[in-house]
């Protein structure tokens, strides 16, 4: 278990970097035709922010794991480095949402919380890696893929929360982007 072995995870970043690579352009596409509700609420844009972030960082992990000739030192290096400078990103972007008079859904913060702890427990997987301890790529995988599970339901709750917000936009109501039911409350 001690000894990291790159060409047993090689389908696993193959397949995992894909699908952050496709789900990606869904993402886009779905946030391009709504693209002026999403700038004008500050909750909106920090959900959006942190799965476009959080999906293209699935994708440069697993591109860089993927390229030749690495060891387990180089790899762990590139995954703390990738999620530890994604961690702090999430959390300037949370920092952004508190510091605006805006109301953000109920679960936003512990959703994001949440998004954080698991970058900084793929932070310590990739450290681990890094020195030598195998389960290392196990902790960061494991993480990830925690992580993968986050970015789809944020995608989801982006959608929700740009119908409810045009919703509002549209009956002349003060736009808000939580309200009494939200869909951060399902």
């Amino acid at each position: 278990m001690n000894t990291f072995r790159p060409e047993l995870w090689h389908d696993f970043f193959l397949m995992i970097g894909g699908g952050a690579a496709a789900l990606t352009g869904l993402v886009v596409v779905a946030m391009s035709l709504r693209l002026d509700l999403i700038v004008r609420n500050v909750a909106l844009r920090h959900r959006s922010r942190i799965i476009l972030t959080g999906l293209a960082a699935v994708f440069m992990r697993s591109a860089l794991v993927l390229m030749g000739g690495q060891n387990g030192v180089a790899i762990g290096a590139e995954l703390a480095g990738v999620c530890f400078v994604v961690a702090v990103a999430v959390a300037a972007s949370l920092a952004q949402v508190l510091a605006v008079d805006q109301q953000a859904p109920q679960l936003s913060m512990p959703r994001t919380l949440s998004n954080i702890a698991l970058y900084l427990v793929e932070t310590t997987g990739g450290v681990l890696l890094m020195l030598g301890v195998g389960i290392g790529i196990y902790v960061a995988a494991v993480a990830m893929v925690a992580n993968f599970f986050f970015m789809i339901g944020g995608c989801w709750l982006l959608l929700v929360g740009v119908a409810e917000f045009e919703v509002a936009s549209e009956s002349g109501d003060r736009p808000a982007p939580a309200p009494a039911v939200s869909a951060d409350s399902m």
